[in-house]
């Protein structure tokens, strides 16, 4: 009967979101409007009785779709497109969110809320919905527009601010604070994890994934990924971190993937889904008595919200030298509380760090959000020609001076080539020895969670420690060598820029040498003081350890070049995985009648065009011809997608007129080896 009850609480949830969705898709709302309401209609505190028997069952659901959830933003969130924005976006996003925060806590505070509530307030309104913001972009066919790309950056650091939160936050309800040492050590922890996984993640998921677009089916892809999202997620939830961290890093690394465009439309319908469920359970912890308490609290932080939030992300936008109406536009498309938001209430009321009216007010006040913005969109421009009415003219023209003087110290911004080596360099031996760090924390894990693995080894040689101790240490001399390597080239380098300039004497080259060797020593120093305390939980006894650090050296003299050389091709295969072209934008047919319309066949022979996705060749944009089917060893794929991968002996059948037709079959005949 569990099963039955289940099946049936299921069938409720999905067809009272799908009538309520369908309701709010035809009067052109908000879906997740939708979903929250169809769990009002169906939560216990509806009456005259409830529809769902097992609510642990949908909770549990919607803890997955949490994880779908931050996978599919982590599939949004690109690496390239944060550097991109880079430290333009971090500083609104440091701006508005510090305005937020101190704005919510004064808000909460007019309303005689306690300390921890009115903090979690202002927590909870400095947050954006990616998942909206991003929609509405798309919706509006502004995916390529000017101020899209600053918005999705500030995004971007937005998700990154409520992960640490995330992260943090259940310390600080076992606890009750958060010491400094705790701090950094999670705060280190964090970094460690993030680095090593990365990229170990950047080494081996791109690859793993373009082996299987291309000699396996959809059906194995989509499992791939399912298992790496939930692999992932499961680990970090091991080492006391959240899933959502775990599940957002690998959509990261999938980001990087050329074929995540196809990876994201196979776990769409599964992430909608979850989804759906997730804001419905949303919906099913509304209490109408609540609701109603809360609705003018309510109404009124909505509407501090709005101001202070279009605001304070327009003038952060107006000072890195963002003109006026394009700062205005990120400031209203910014506007929209949502799913971060309810996870971060959520996860305030289950910690029991802030009282039980904080969760529905938020709901509220996001529902409220969320009919008024997209009119805040449609009249961005009124409202910055409106602000800019109120202002005087001698402000405004000061105001104009100051943004043309921020946007040329951005352009102009002076550079020292000696410095930039300096931290190019310090920047790779922290991310050496982070990996380093996080190699040994997961060999320890393994050494923990498997402890009868090598119980057949003596306790006088350490048993499986030392085993485990050194096959780490084997797997990461490669690593070792390189940070060596760096950190010699540190070295010299500080020594040049402590030494310039002065007189090429004996005293002088003696007085070098001397700094460069304690430069070093002090770097190989740390480095065996952060080893011995990462790999404190493996160590062997003294004496094996003597024995394997001889060992070890011989490796090093006898395979050092070698180890050198794998070092350098793992770094070239990270570099070009991020230099892996972008997709291109969507393209659109063509063809104005139906008449003028032909097919044709053409051949994938072995050269240059073999191994591209349909997608890379961009044939309908530069020719205006479409590829609508094609046939590869006897079996046909119709209407393949844009991540097809093209492989030698491919037939392709292409779809256009015959100028459109002829351009295409020179492409592929182009594209014979020579």
């Amino acid at each position: 009967m569990s099963g039955v009850s289940f099946l049936q609480d299921l069938a409720i949830v999905m067809m009272v979101a799908g009538m309520v969705t369908l309701l709010f898709h035809c009067l052109k709302q908000p879906v997740v409007l939708g979903y929250l309401l169809a769990g009002f209609i169906i939560s216990p505190f509806t009456p005259p009785f409830p529809l769902v028997r097992d609510e642990d069952t949908i909770r549990t659901m919607a803890d997955l779709g949490v994880v779908f959830l931050m996978f599919s933003l982590g599939m949004d969130f690109n690496l390239r497109k944060l550097r991109q924005v880079g430290l333009a976006a971090l500083f609104v996003a440091a701006f508005e969110i510090l305005i937020m925060i101190f704005a919510g806590y004064l808000m909460g505070s007019a309303f005689g809320w306690s300390k921890a509530d009115c903090i979690f307030l202002g927590v909870i309104l400095a947050l954006t919905s990616t998942m909206i913001v991003v929609k509405s972009l798309r919706d509006r066919g502004e995916m390529h527009a000017k101020h899209t790309q600053l918005i999705t950056g500030i995004s971007l650091f937005d998700d990154i601010f409520v992960i640490l939160l995330m992260v943090a936050l259940p310390g600080f309800a076992r606890t009750g604070s958060l010491p400094t040492l705790d701090l950094l050590l999670m705060l280190s922890g964090l970094f460690v994890f993030l680095v090593a996984a990365v990229i170990l993640g950047l080494l081996v998921v791109p690859r793993l994934l373009r082996y299987i677009a291309r000699h396996a089916t959809d059906e194995t892809l989509l499992i791939v990924s399912l298992g790496l999202c939930f692999g992932l997620a499961l680990f970090a939830v091991k080492l006391e971190f959240s899933a959502a961290l775990g599940a957002f890093l690998i959509g990261a690394v999938v980001a990087e993937s050329r074929d995540v465009g196809r990876v994201a439309a196979l776990t769409a319908p599964i992430r909608d889904m979850f989804v759906a469920v997730f804001f419905v359970a949303i919906g099913m912890q509304i209490n109408p008595a609540h609701l109603a308490g809360s609705l003018i609290p309510a109404v009124l932080i909505c509407a501090g919200y709005i101001v202070v939030k279009v605001l304070a992300c327009a003038v952060g936008a107006f000072l890195i030298g963002t003109d006026a109406k394009t700062s205005m536009r990120v400031g209203t498309n910014m506007a929209q509380l949502g799913e971060f938001a309810f996870i971060l209430a959520t996860l305030g009321t289950h910690f029991k760090l802030t009282s039980e009216f904080l969760y529905p007010l938020v709901v509220t006040i996001a529902c409220l959000n969320a009919l008024v913005r997209p009119y805040l969109v449609d009249n961005s421009e009124r409202l910055a020609r409106g602000l800019a009415s109120l202002l005087p003219g001698p402000l405004v023209n000061q105001l104009s001076f100051f943004r043309r003087r921020a946007a040329d110290l951005g352009v102009h911004r002076p550079k020292k080539s000696a410095m930039r080596h300096v931290w190019s360099l310090v920047i790779q031996l922290v991310l050496n020895i982070a990996l380093i760090a996080g190699g040994f924390l997961a060999a320890g894990y393994v050494n923990k969670a498997f402890p009868h693995l090598f119980s057949f080894l003596p306790n006088i040689t350490g048993g499986s420690h030392s085993l485990v101790w050194l096959g780490t240490v084997v797997i990461l001399l490669p690593v070792y060598i390189a940070t060596f390597r760096k950190m010699q080239a540190l070295a010299m380098m500080l020594t040049e820029l402590m030494t310039g300039g002065a007189p090429d004497r004996r005293t002088q080259r003696v007085f070098r040498a001397a700094l460069d060797g304690v430069l070093l020593a002090v770097q190989v120093l740390f480095l065996l003081v952060v080893t011995l305390i990462v790999s404190a939980a493996l160590l062997p006894p003294w004496q094996t350890l003597i024995i394997l650090l001889l060992l070890l050296g011989g490796l090093v003299f006898r395979y050092g070049r070698a180890f050198n050389r794998w070092y350098s091709q793992g770094k070239f295969a990270l570099i070009a995985t991020f230099q892996e072209p972008e997709p291109p934008p969507p393209e659109t047919p063509r063809i104005k009648h139906l008449s003028e319309a032909h097919l044709r066949k053409a051949l994938v022979n072995p050269g240059p065009l073999a191994g591209k996705l349909i997608r890379e060749l961009q044939l309908r944009t530069t020719t205006g011809a479409s590829i609508i089917a094609l046939e590869r060893d006897g079996a046909p794929i119709i209407n393949p997608g844009p991540d097809i991968e093209l492989l030698a002996g491919d037939e392709v059948l292409l779809l256009g007129t015959s100028a459109q037709l002829a351009a295409a079959t020179a492409v592929f005949d182009q594209g014979v080896e020579s």
